[in-house]
């Protein structure tokens, strides 16, 4: 057990994540560049105010954050690199990071929460894995320090997603007196395919996210495979207190709580009207050409985000619906995402292969059926939401999914959305939206004809209502009723 410590500076908030609010790149002579990030944890973190004494503990990622982290008294970074907010940034060994980051949250944690293993092949659990097992306790356990080092007593502990699930457990060890709060930002694997985990790393992450307090999931659906995991796996019992569902397993007992993340509507309004955004709508408009119908889909080249078989679908539009061809034209922006795993870069090749095959196929010297983008631009991102007649939203399974909440509360002339039943945002969204299951090409080419084809009086009221329940829980309010919730 660590003791709460003595200073006055000792924070009464915390936050942990695997990425902070700022990161920092190294010139070649050696000077270090500091990069403020934004989101849902900055915007909550600045709605509490500074008499909070709130720290954020993060992982160094890059060479520039280590060498950063390097210049400080430890990990402690200058606030004025961060817009003023107190961040303390811990120097992981790089093997021991990319062993916790890549060998185990993101290529393990990842794909089962959603469901994305070929099982006929995958997962083998081998020495490798139980040598990555080990660094990802031990990245968990440095976060787990850093907190107990900055918490003041009966702090309140934010702890963030599948990169920390063992730190609330391990933070309890050494805290007992804090508050601890868990929120997973991705879907939550029903029983039976979570126990494809070898049984102790299973047992290891439900308890460890039931250290805490209170776990939090973006919704009812992913809250509830939680409670199902812990009781069959750990023959916990699961009730009720004050109206959320409670889960008790030797004596503790953790609160379910469900918190939809919803779009920050005055920022990307405020954003979404800025000159570079304008410029990049003008550039996508001339290559569009006039009076076409746009079907807009943004996301990382992640596998889950189902890209590939948009494609599919819109080939198929095309071919059972040729009065579209010529008329409508798909922006799709697939930005890089961890180019690091070799499954990633793969999958890459394929988005752009699938891409360019329809643009050769249906293609004319006037028209390019597929605007295919893979160089992350968040302006031209905008400037995509804003033209959107539809918007594509299709994952075989996500936590939320943001781009569907975003795209309604931009588009300048109304949108439909077409979204998959295994989004999040399916149980906000899904009334005013156009369902599909993510696996039916067929099905999806179908609801695209319908998108395009809505009258506009409806496309313009079911998009009010899209943008009024995508806007209900903005980020600032997202991360205080959690901390209202957890006693803060």
């Amino acid at each position: 057990m660590i003791a709460a410590p003595a200073s006055r500076s000792a924070a009464q908030v915390l936050v942990a994540s695997n990425r902070g609010p700022v990161s920092y790149t190294r010139a070649d002579d050696g000077t270090l560049t500091a990069r403020r990030g934004g989101g849902g944890l900055v915007s909550g973190l600045s709605a509490i105010g500074p008499d909070a004494g709130a720290v954020w503990v993060c992982a160094a990622l890059s060479d520039g954050d280590r060498a950063a982290v390097a210049a400080t008294d430890g990990g402690r970074l200058d606030p004025a690199d961060s817009g003023g907010q107190r961040v303390h940034m811990l120097g992981i060994d790089p093997q021991v990071y990319a062993g916790a980051y890549n060998g185990v949250a993101n290529s393990v944690l990842w794909f089962i929460h959603h469901l994305l293993y070929q099982t006929p092949l995958e997962p083998s659990f081998d020495q490798d894995f139980r040598t990555q097992w080990s660094a990802y306790r031990e990245y968990n356990g440095a976060f787990a320090d850093a907190l107990a080092e900055e918490a003041g007593q009966g702090a309140a502990v934010l702890v963030q997603d599948y990169h920390l699930s063992l730190t609330p457990r391990m933070l309890r060890e050494r805290r007992p007196d804090l508050r601890i709060g868990h929120f997973s930002h991705t879907p939550w694997a029903p029983p039976d395919y979570f126990r494809l985990l070898p049984d102790d790393v299973a047992e290891q992450v439900l308890l460890g996210v039931l250290g805490a307090d209170r776990a939090a999931f973006l919704t009812r659906r992913w809250a509830r495979a939680f409670t199902e995991c812990a009781a069959q796996l750990l023959g916990a019992e699961t009730g009720e207190r004050d109206g959320e569902p409670t889960v008790t397993h030797q004596g503790r007992t953790t609160r379910i709580g469900v918190h939809g993340l919803g779009a920050d509507g005055d920022f990307l309004r405020e954003r979404g009207h800025r000159a570079d955004v304008a410029d990049r709508m003008a550039a996508l408009r001339e290559r569009i050409g006039p009076d076409r119908k746009v079907i807009v889909r943004v996301d990382r080249t992640e596998l889950s985000k189902n890209i590939v078989r948009g494609l599919w679908s819109y080939e198929r539009l095309l071919e059972t619906h040729p009065e579209w061809v010529g008329r409508v034209t798909h922006v799709a922006f697939a930005y890089p995402s961890r180019y690091d795993l070799a499954v990633y870069r793969e999958y890459t090749d394929t988005v752009r292969e699938v891409a360019e095959g329809i643009n050769e196929r249906f293609g004319t010297p006037d028209w390019l059926p597929v605007l295919l983008h893979v160089e992350d631009d968040f302006a031209r991102s905008l400037a995509a939401y804003r033209i959107a007649d539809v918007a594509l939203v299709n994952p075989i399974r996500d936590g939320m999914n943001l781009v569907a909440k975003e795209v309604p509360v931009l588009s300048d002339r109304g949108c439909a959305l077409v979204l998959s039943r295994e989004a999040g945002a399916f149980e906000e969204l899904g009334g005013d939206s156009i369902v599909v299951n993510p696996y039916d090409i067929e099905a999806t080419a179908d609801a695209l004809h319908r998108a395009l084809s809505m009258p506009d009086d409806e496309r313009a009221e079911r998009t009010g209502r899209l943008a009024a329940a995508a806007t209900a829980l903005p980020p600032a309010t997202w991360f205080t009723d959690q901390l209202r919730a957890l006693g803060g």
